[in-house]
């Protein structure tokens, strides 16, 4: 899955989080001396961003755009020197750095957005309260920055959604000719056929869309983190709890944090079950299949006992599902309040105006949202490990390990002349 796209993965990826962490802790210990340094300094103290496109033109995002590249193509080019003959080095490599810079500035658009709401719902709220100078030109104004803002994030989206595509099928069409190429060793596998062409396919298209989110979810918690920090300033005593320095950059945290363990305690027994589903439904469509040949198989007896194992498996997920929906539905719901319920004490004391709230709830929001990454996408995550099992036994098969135990279970059952043996839970 991973050798056939990324050199040598488990040390690329390695080193790759090892940098990561490098760049950004010189990002955010040298990083803005540096770009003084050059001349695009970040912004004074008390200085606000511009509001609408030249926010993305600011010199500190410039420095920023240039920092990036710097640090992407030491990296690069050393794994390229250090795996020349690797034939998907150059999209697993460079195309990994562009889908992450892209997903930074889908993130800054966010940023974009969030400085547009505090002038413009300010200027809401005293249009509201009537106060003396409040012009349509002025909210004209705000709503073509907005439409500026807004293009970009069109403009990102279409990217995004365009190079990944790309991307992703190249990892497919590498896991497919390395599968191939191991034909010989593999095609004994239970369903070997539809683990080449279909959990290939699905495996690709799952990563598309859980590996883009979890970049966007890692570059929010870097880029909204810091300003959640700052903007805690505003906020006064929580119910309850008192008062708590930098309180909303905490809560978010253990808030997320929290939801994230109910979660994954709830629902640690799915994956397994999707995997045992996978294979009782592909055991119930090759019988059927042979029987379409063969007069000797597919009969009533068996079809029965093998659709009741695909019921059996069924009302398991049903069950183990209730209460992990249980779970998670609570959770969401509660979390729709709990912003506002924590701002209580601060909305009565007046301490923060309609646009500071708007920015609040934007940061928090997207920083909780980013730290729910398993609460929000744990269905799908349970599908790619189910798949993730059944693609484990080809590695197993090439390499000449054994098999993982529910496909030997297959193919002594097989052995038994298409006996079904014993139908326990894996």
């Amino acid at each position: 899955m991973f050798h056939s796209f990324f050199p040598r993965p488990k040390l690329f990826f390695i080193s790759a989080a090892i940098w990561t962490v490098i760049c950004i802790a010189v990002w955010y210990t040298v990083g803005p001396q540096i770009g003084a340094a050059i001349g695009l300094p970040p912004l004074a103290p008390g200085e606000q961003a511009p509001v609408g496109l030249a926010f993305f033109f600011t010199p500190d995002n410039l420095w920023f755009y240039l920092y990036f590249t710097i640090f992407v193509l030491i990296f690069g080019i050393a794994w390229k020197l250090a795996e020349r003959d690797h034939p998907w080095a150059n999209w697993s490599i460079w195309g990994s750095a562009f889908i992450i810079f892209i997903a930074y500035f889908a993130v800054q658009v966010s940023v974009a957005l969030n400085n547009w709401r505090g002038p413009f719902f300010d200027l809401l709220q005293a249009a509201l309260a009537k106060q003396p100078g409040i012009t349509a030109g002025q909210f004209y104004d705000y709503q073509l920055r907005f439409l500026e803002i807004g293009m970009v994030g069109v403009a990102m989206n279409v990217i995004t959604a365009f190079f990944t595509n790309h991307y992703v099928f190249r990892w497919r069409t590498a896991m497919n000719d390395y599968y191939m190429s191991k034909w010989d060793k593999l095609r004994h596998i239970e369903g070997a056929s539809q683990r080449v062409q279909e959990d290939t396919m699905r495996f690709a298209n799952i990563l598309e869309g859980l590996g883009v989110t979890l970049i966007n979810s890692v570059m929010t918690l870097v880029v909204f983190l810091p300003l959640l920090f700052r903007m805690s300033e505003h906020v006064g005593d929580l119910p309850l709890i008192g008062a708590i320095p930098h309180a909303l950059f905490w809560l978010a945290i253990a808030w997320s944090l929290f939801g994230t363990a109910l979660l994954a305690l709830a629902g640690i027994k799915l994956p397994g079950l999707n995997f045992r589903n996978q294979r009782v439904e592909a055991a119930y469509r090759k019988e059927l299949v042979y029987g379409e040949d063969h007069e000797d198989r597919a009969s009533p007896v068996t079809v029965r006992e093998l659709f009741t194992n695909v019921r059996r498996n069924y009302f398991r997920m049903y069950w183990h599902y209730t209460y992990f929906n249980i779970a998670r539905y609570t959770y969401g719901q509660i979390d729709a309040i709990f912003l506002n319920f924590i701002l209580i004490p601060t909305f009565v004391a007046g301490r923060i105006t309609m646009g500071i709230w708007q920015q609040i709830a934007t940061a928090f929001g997207e920083v909780s949202n980013s730290f729910q990454y398993l609460v929000n996408y744990w269905s799908t995550i349970i599908e790619l490990l189910s798949i993730h099992k059944r693609l484990v036994a080809f590695e197993a098969a090439i390499d000449d390990q054994p098999l993982p135990e529910i496909d030997r279970h297959y193919l002594e059952r097989e052995a038994k002349g298409g006996e079904l043996a014993a139908d326990r839970p894996y």
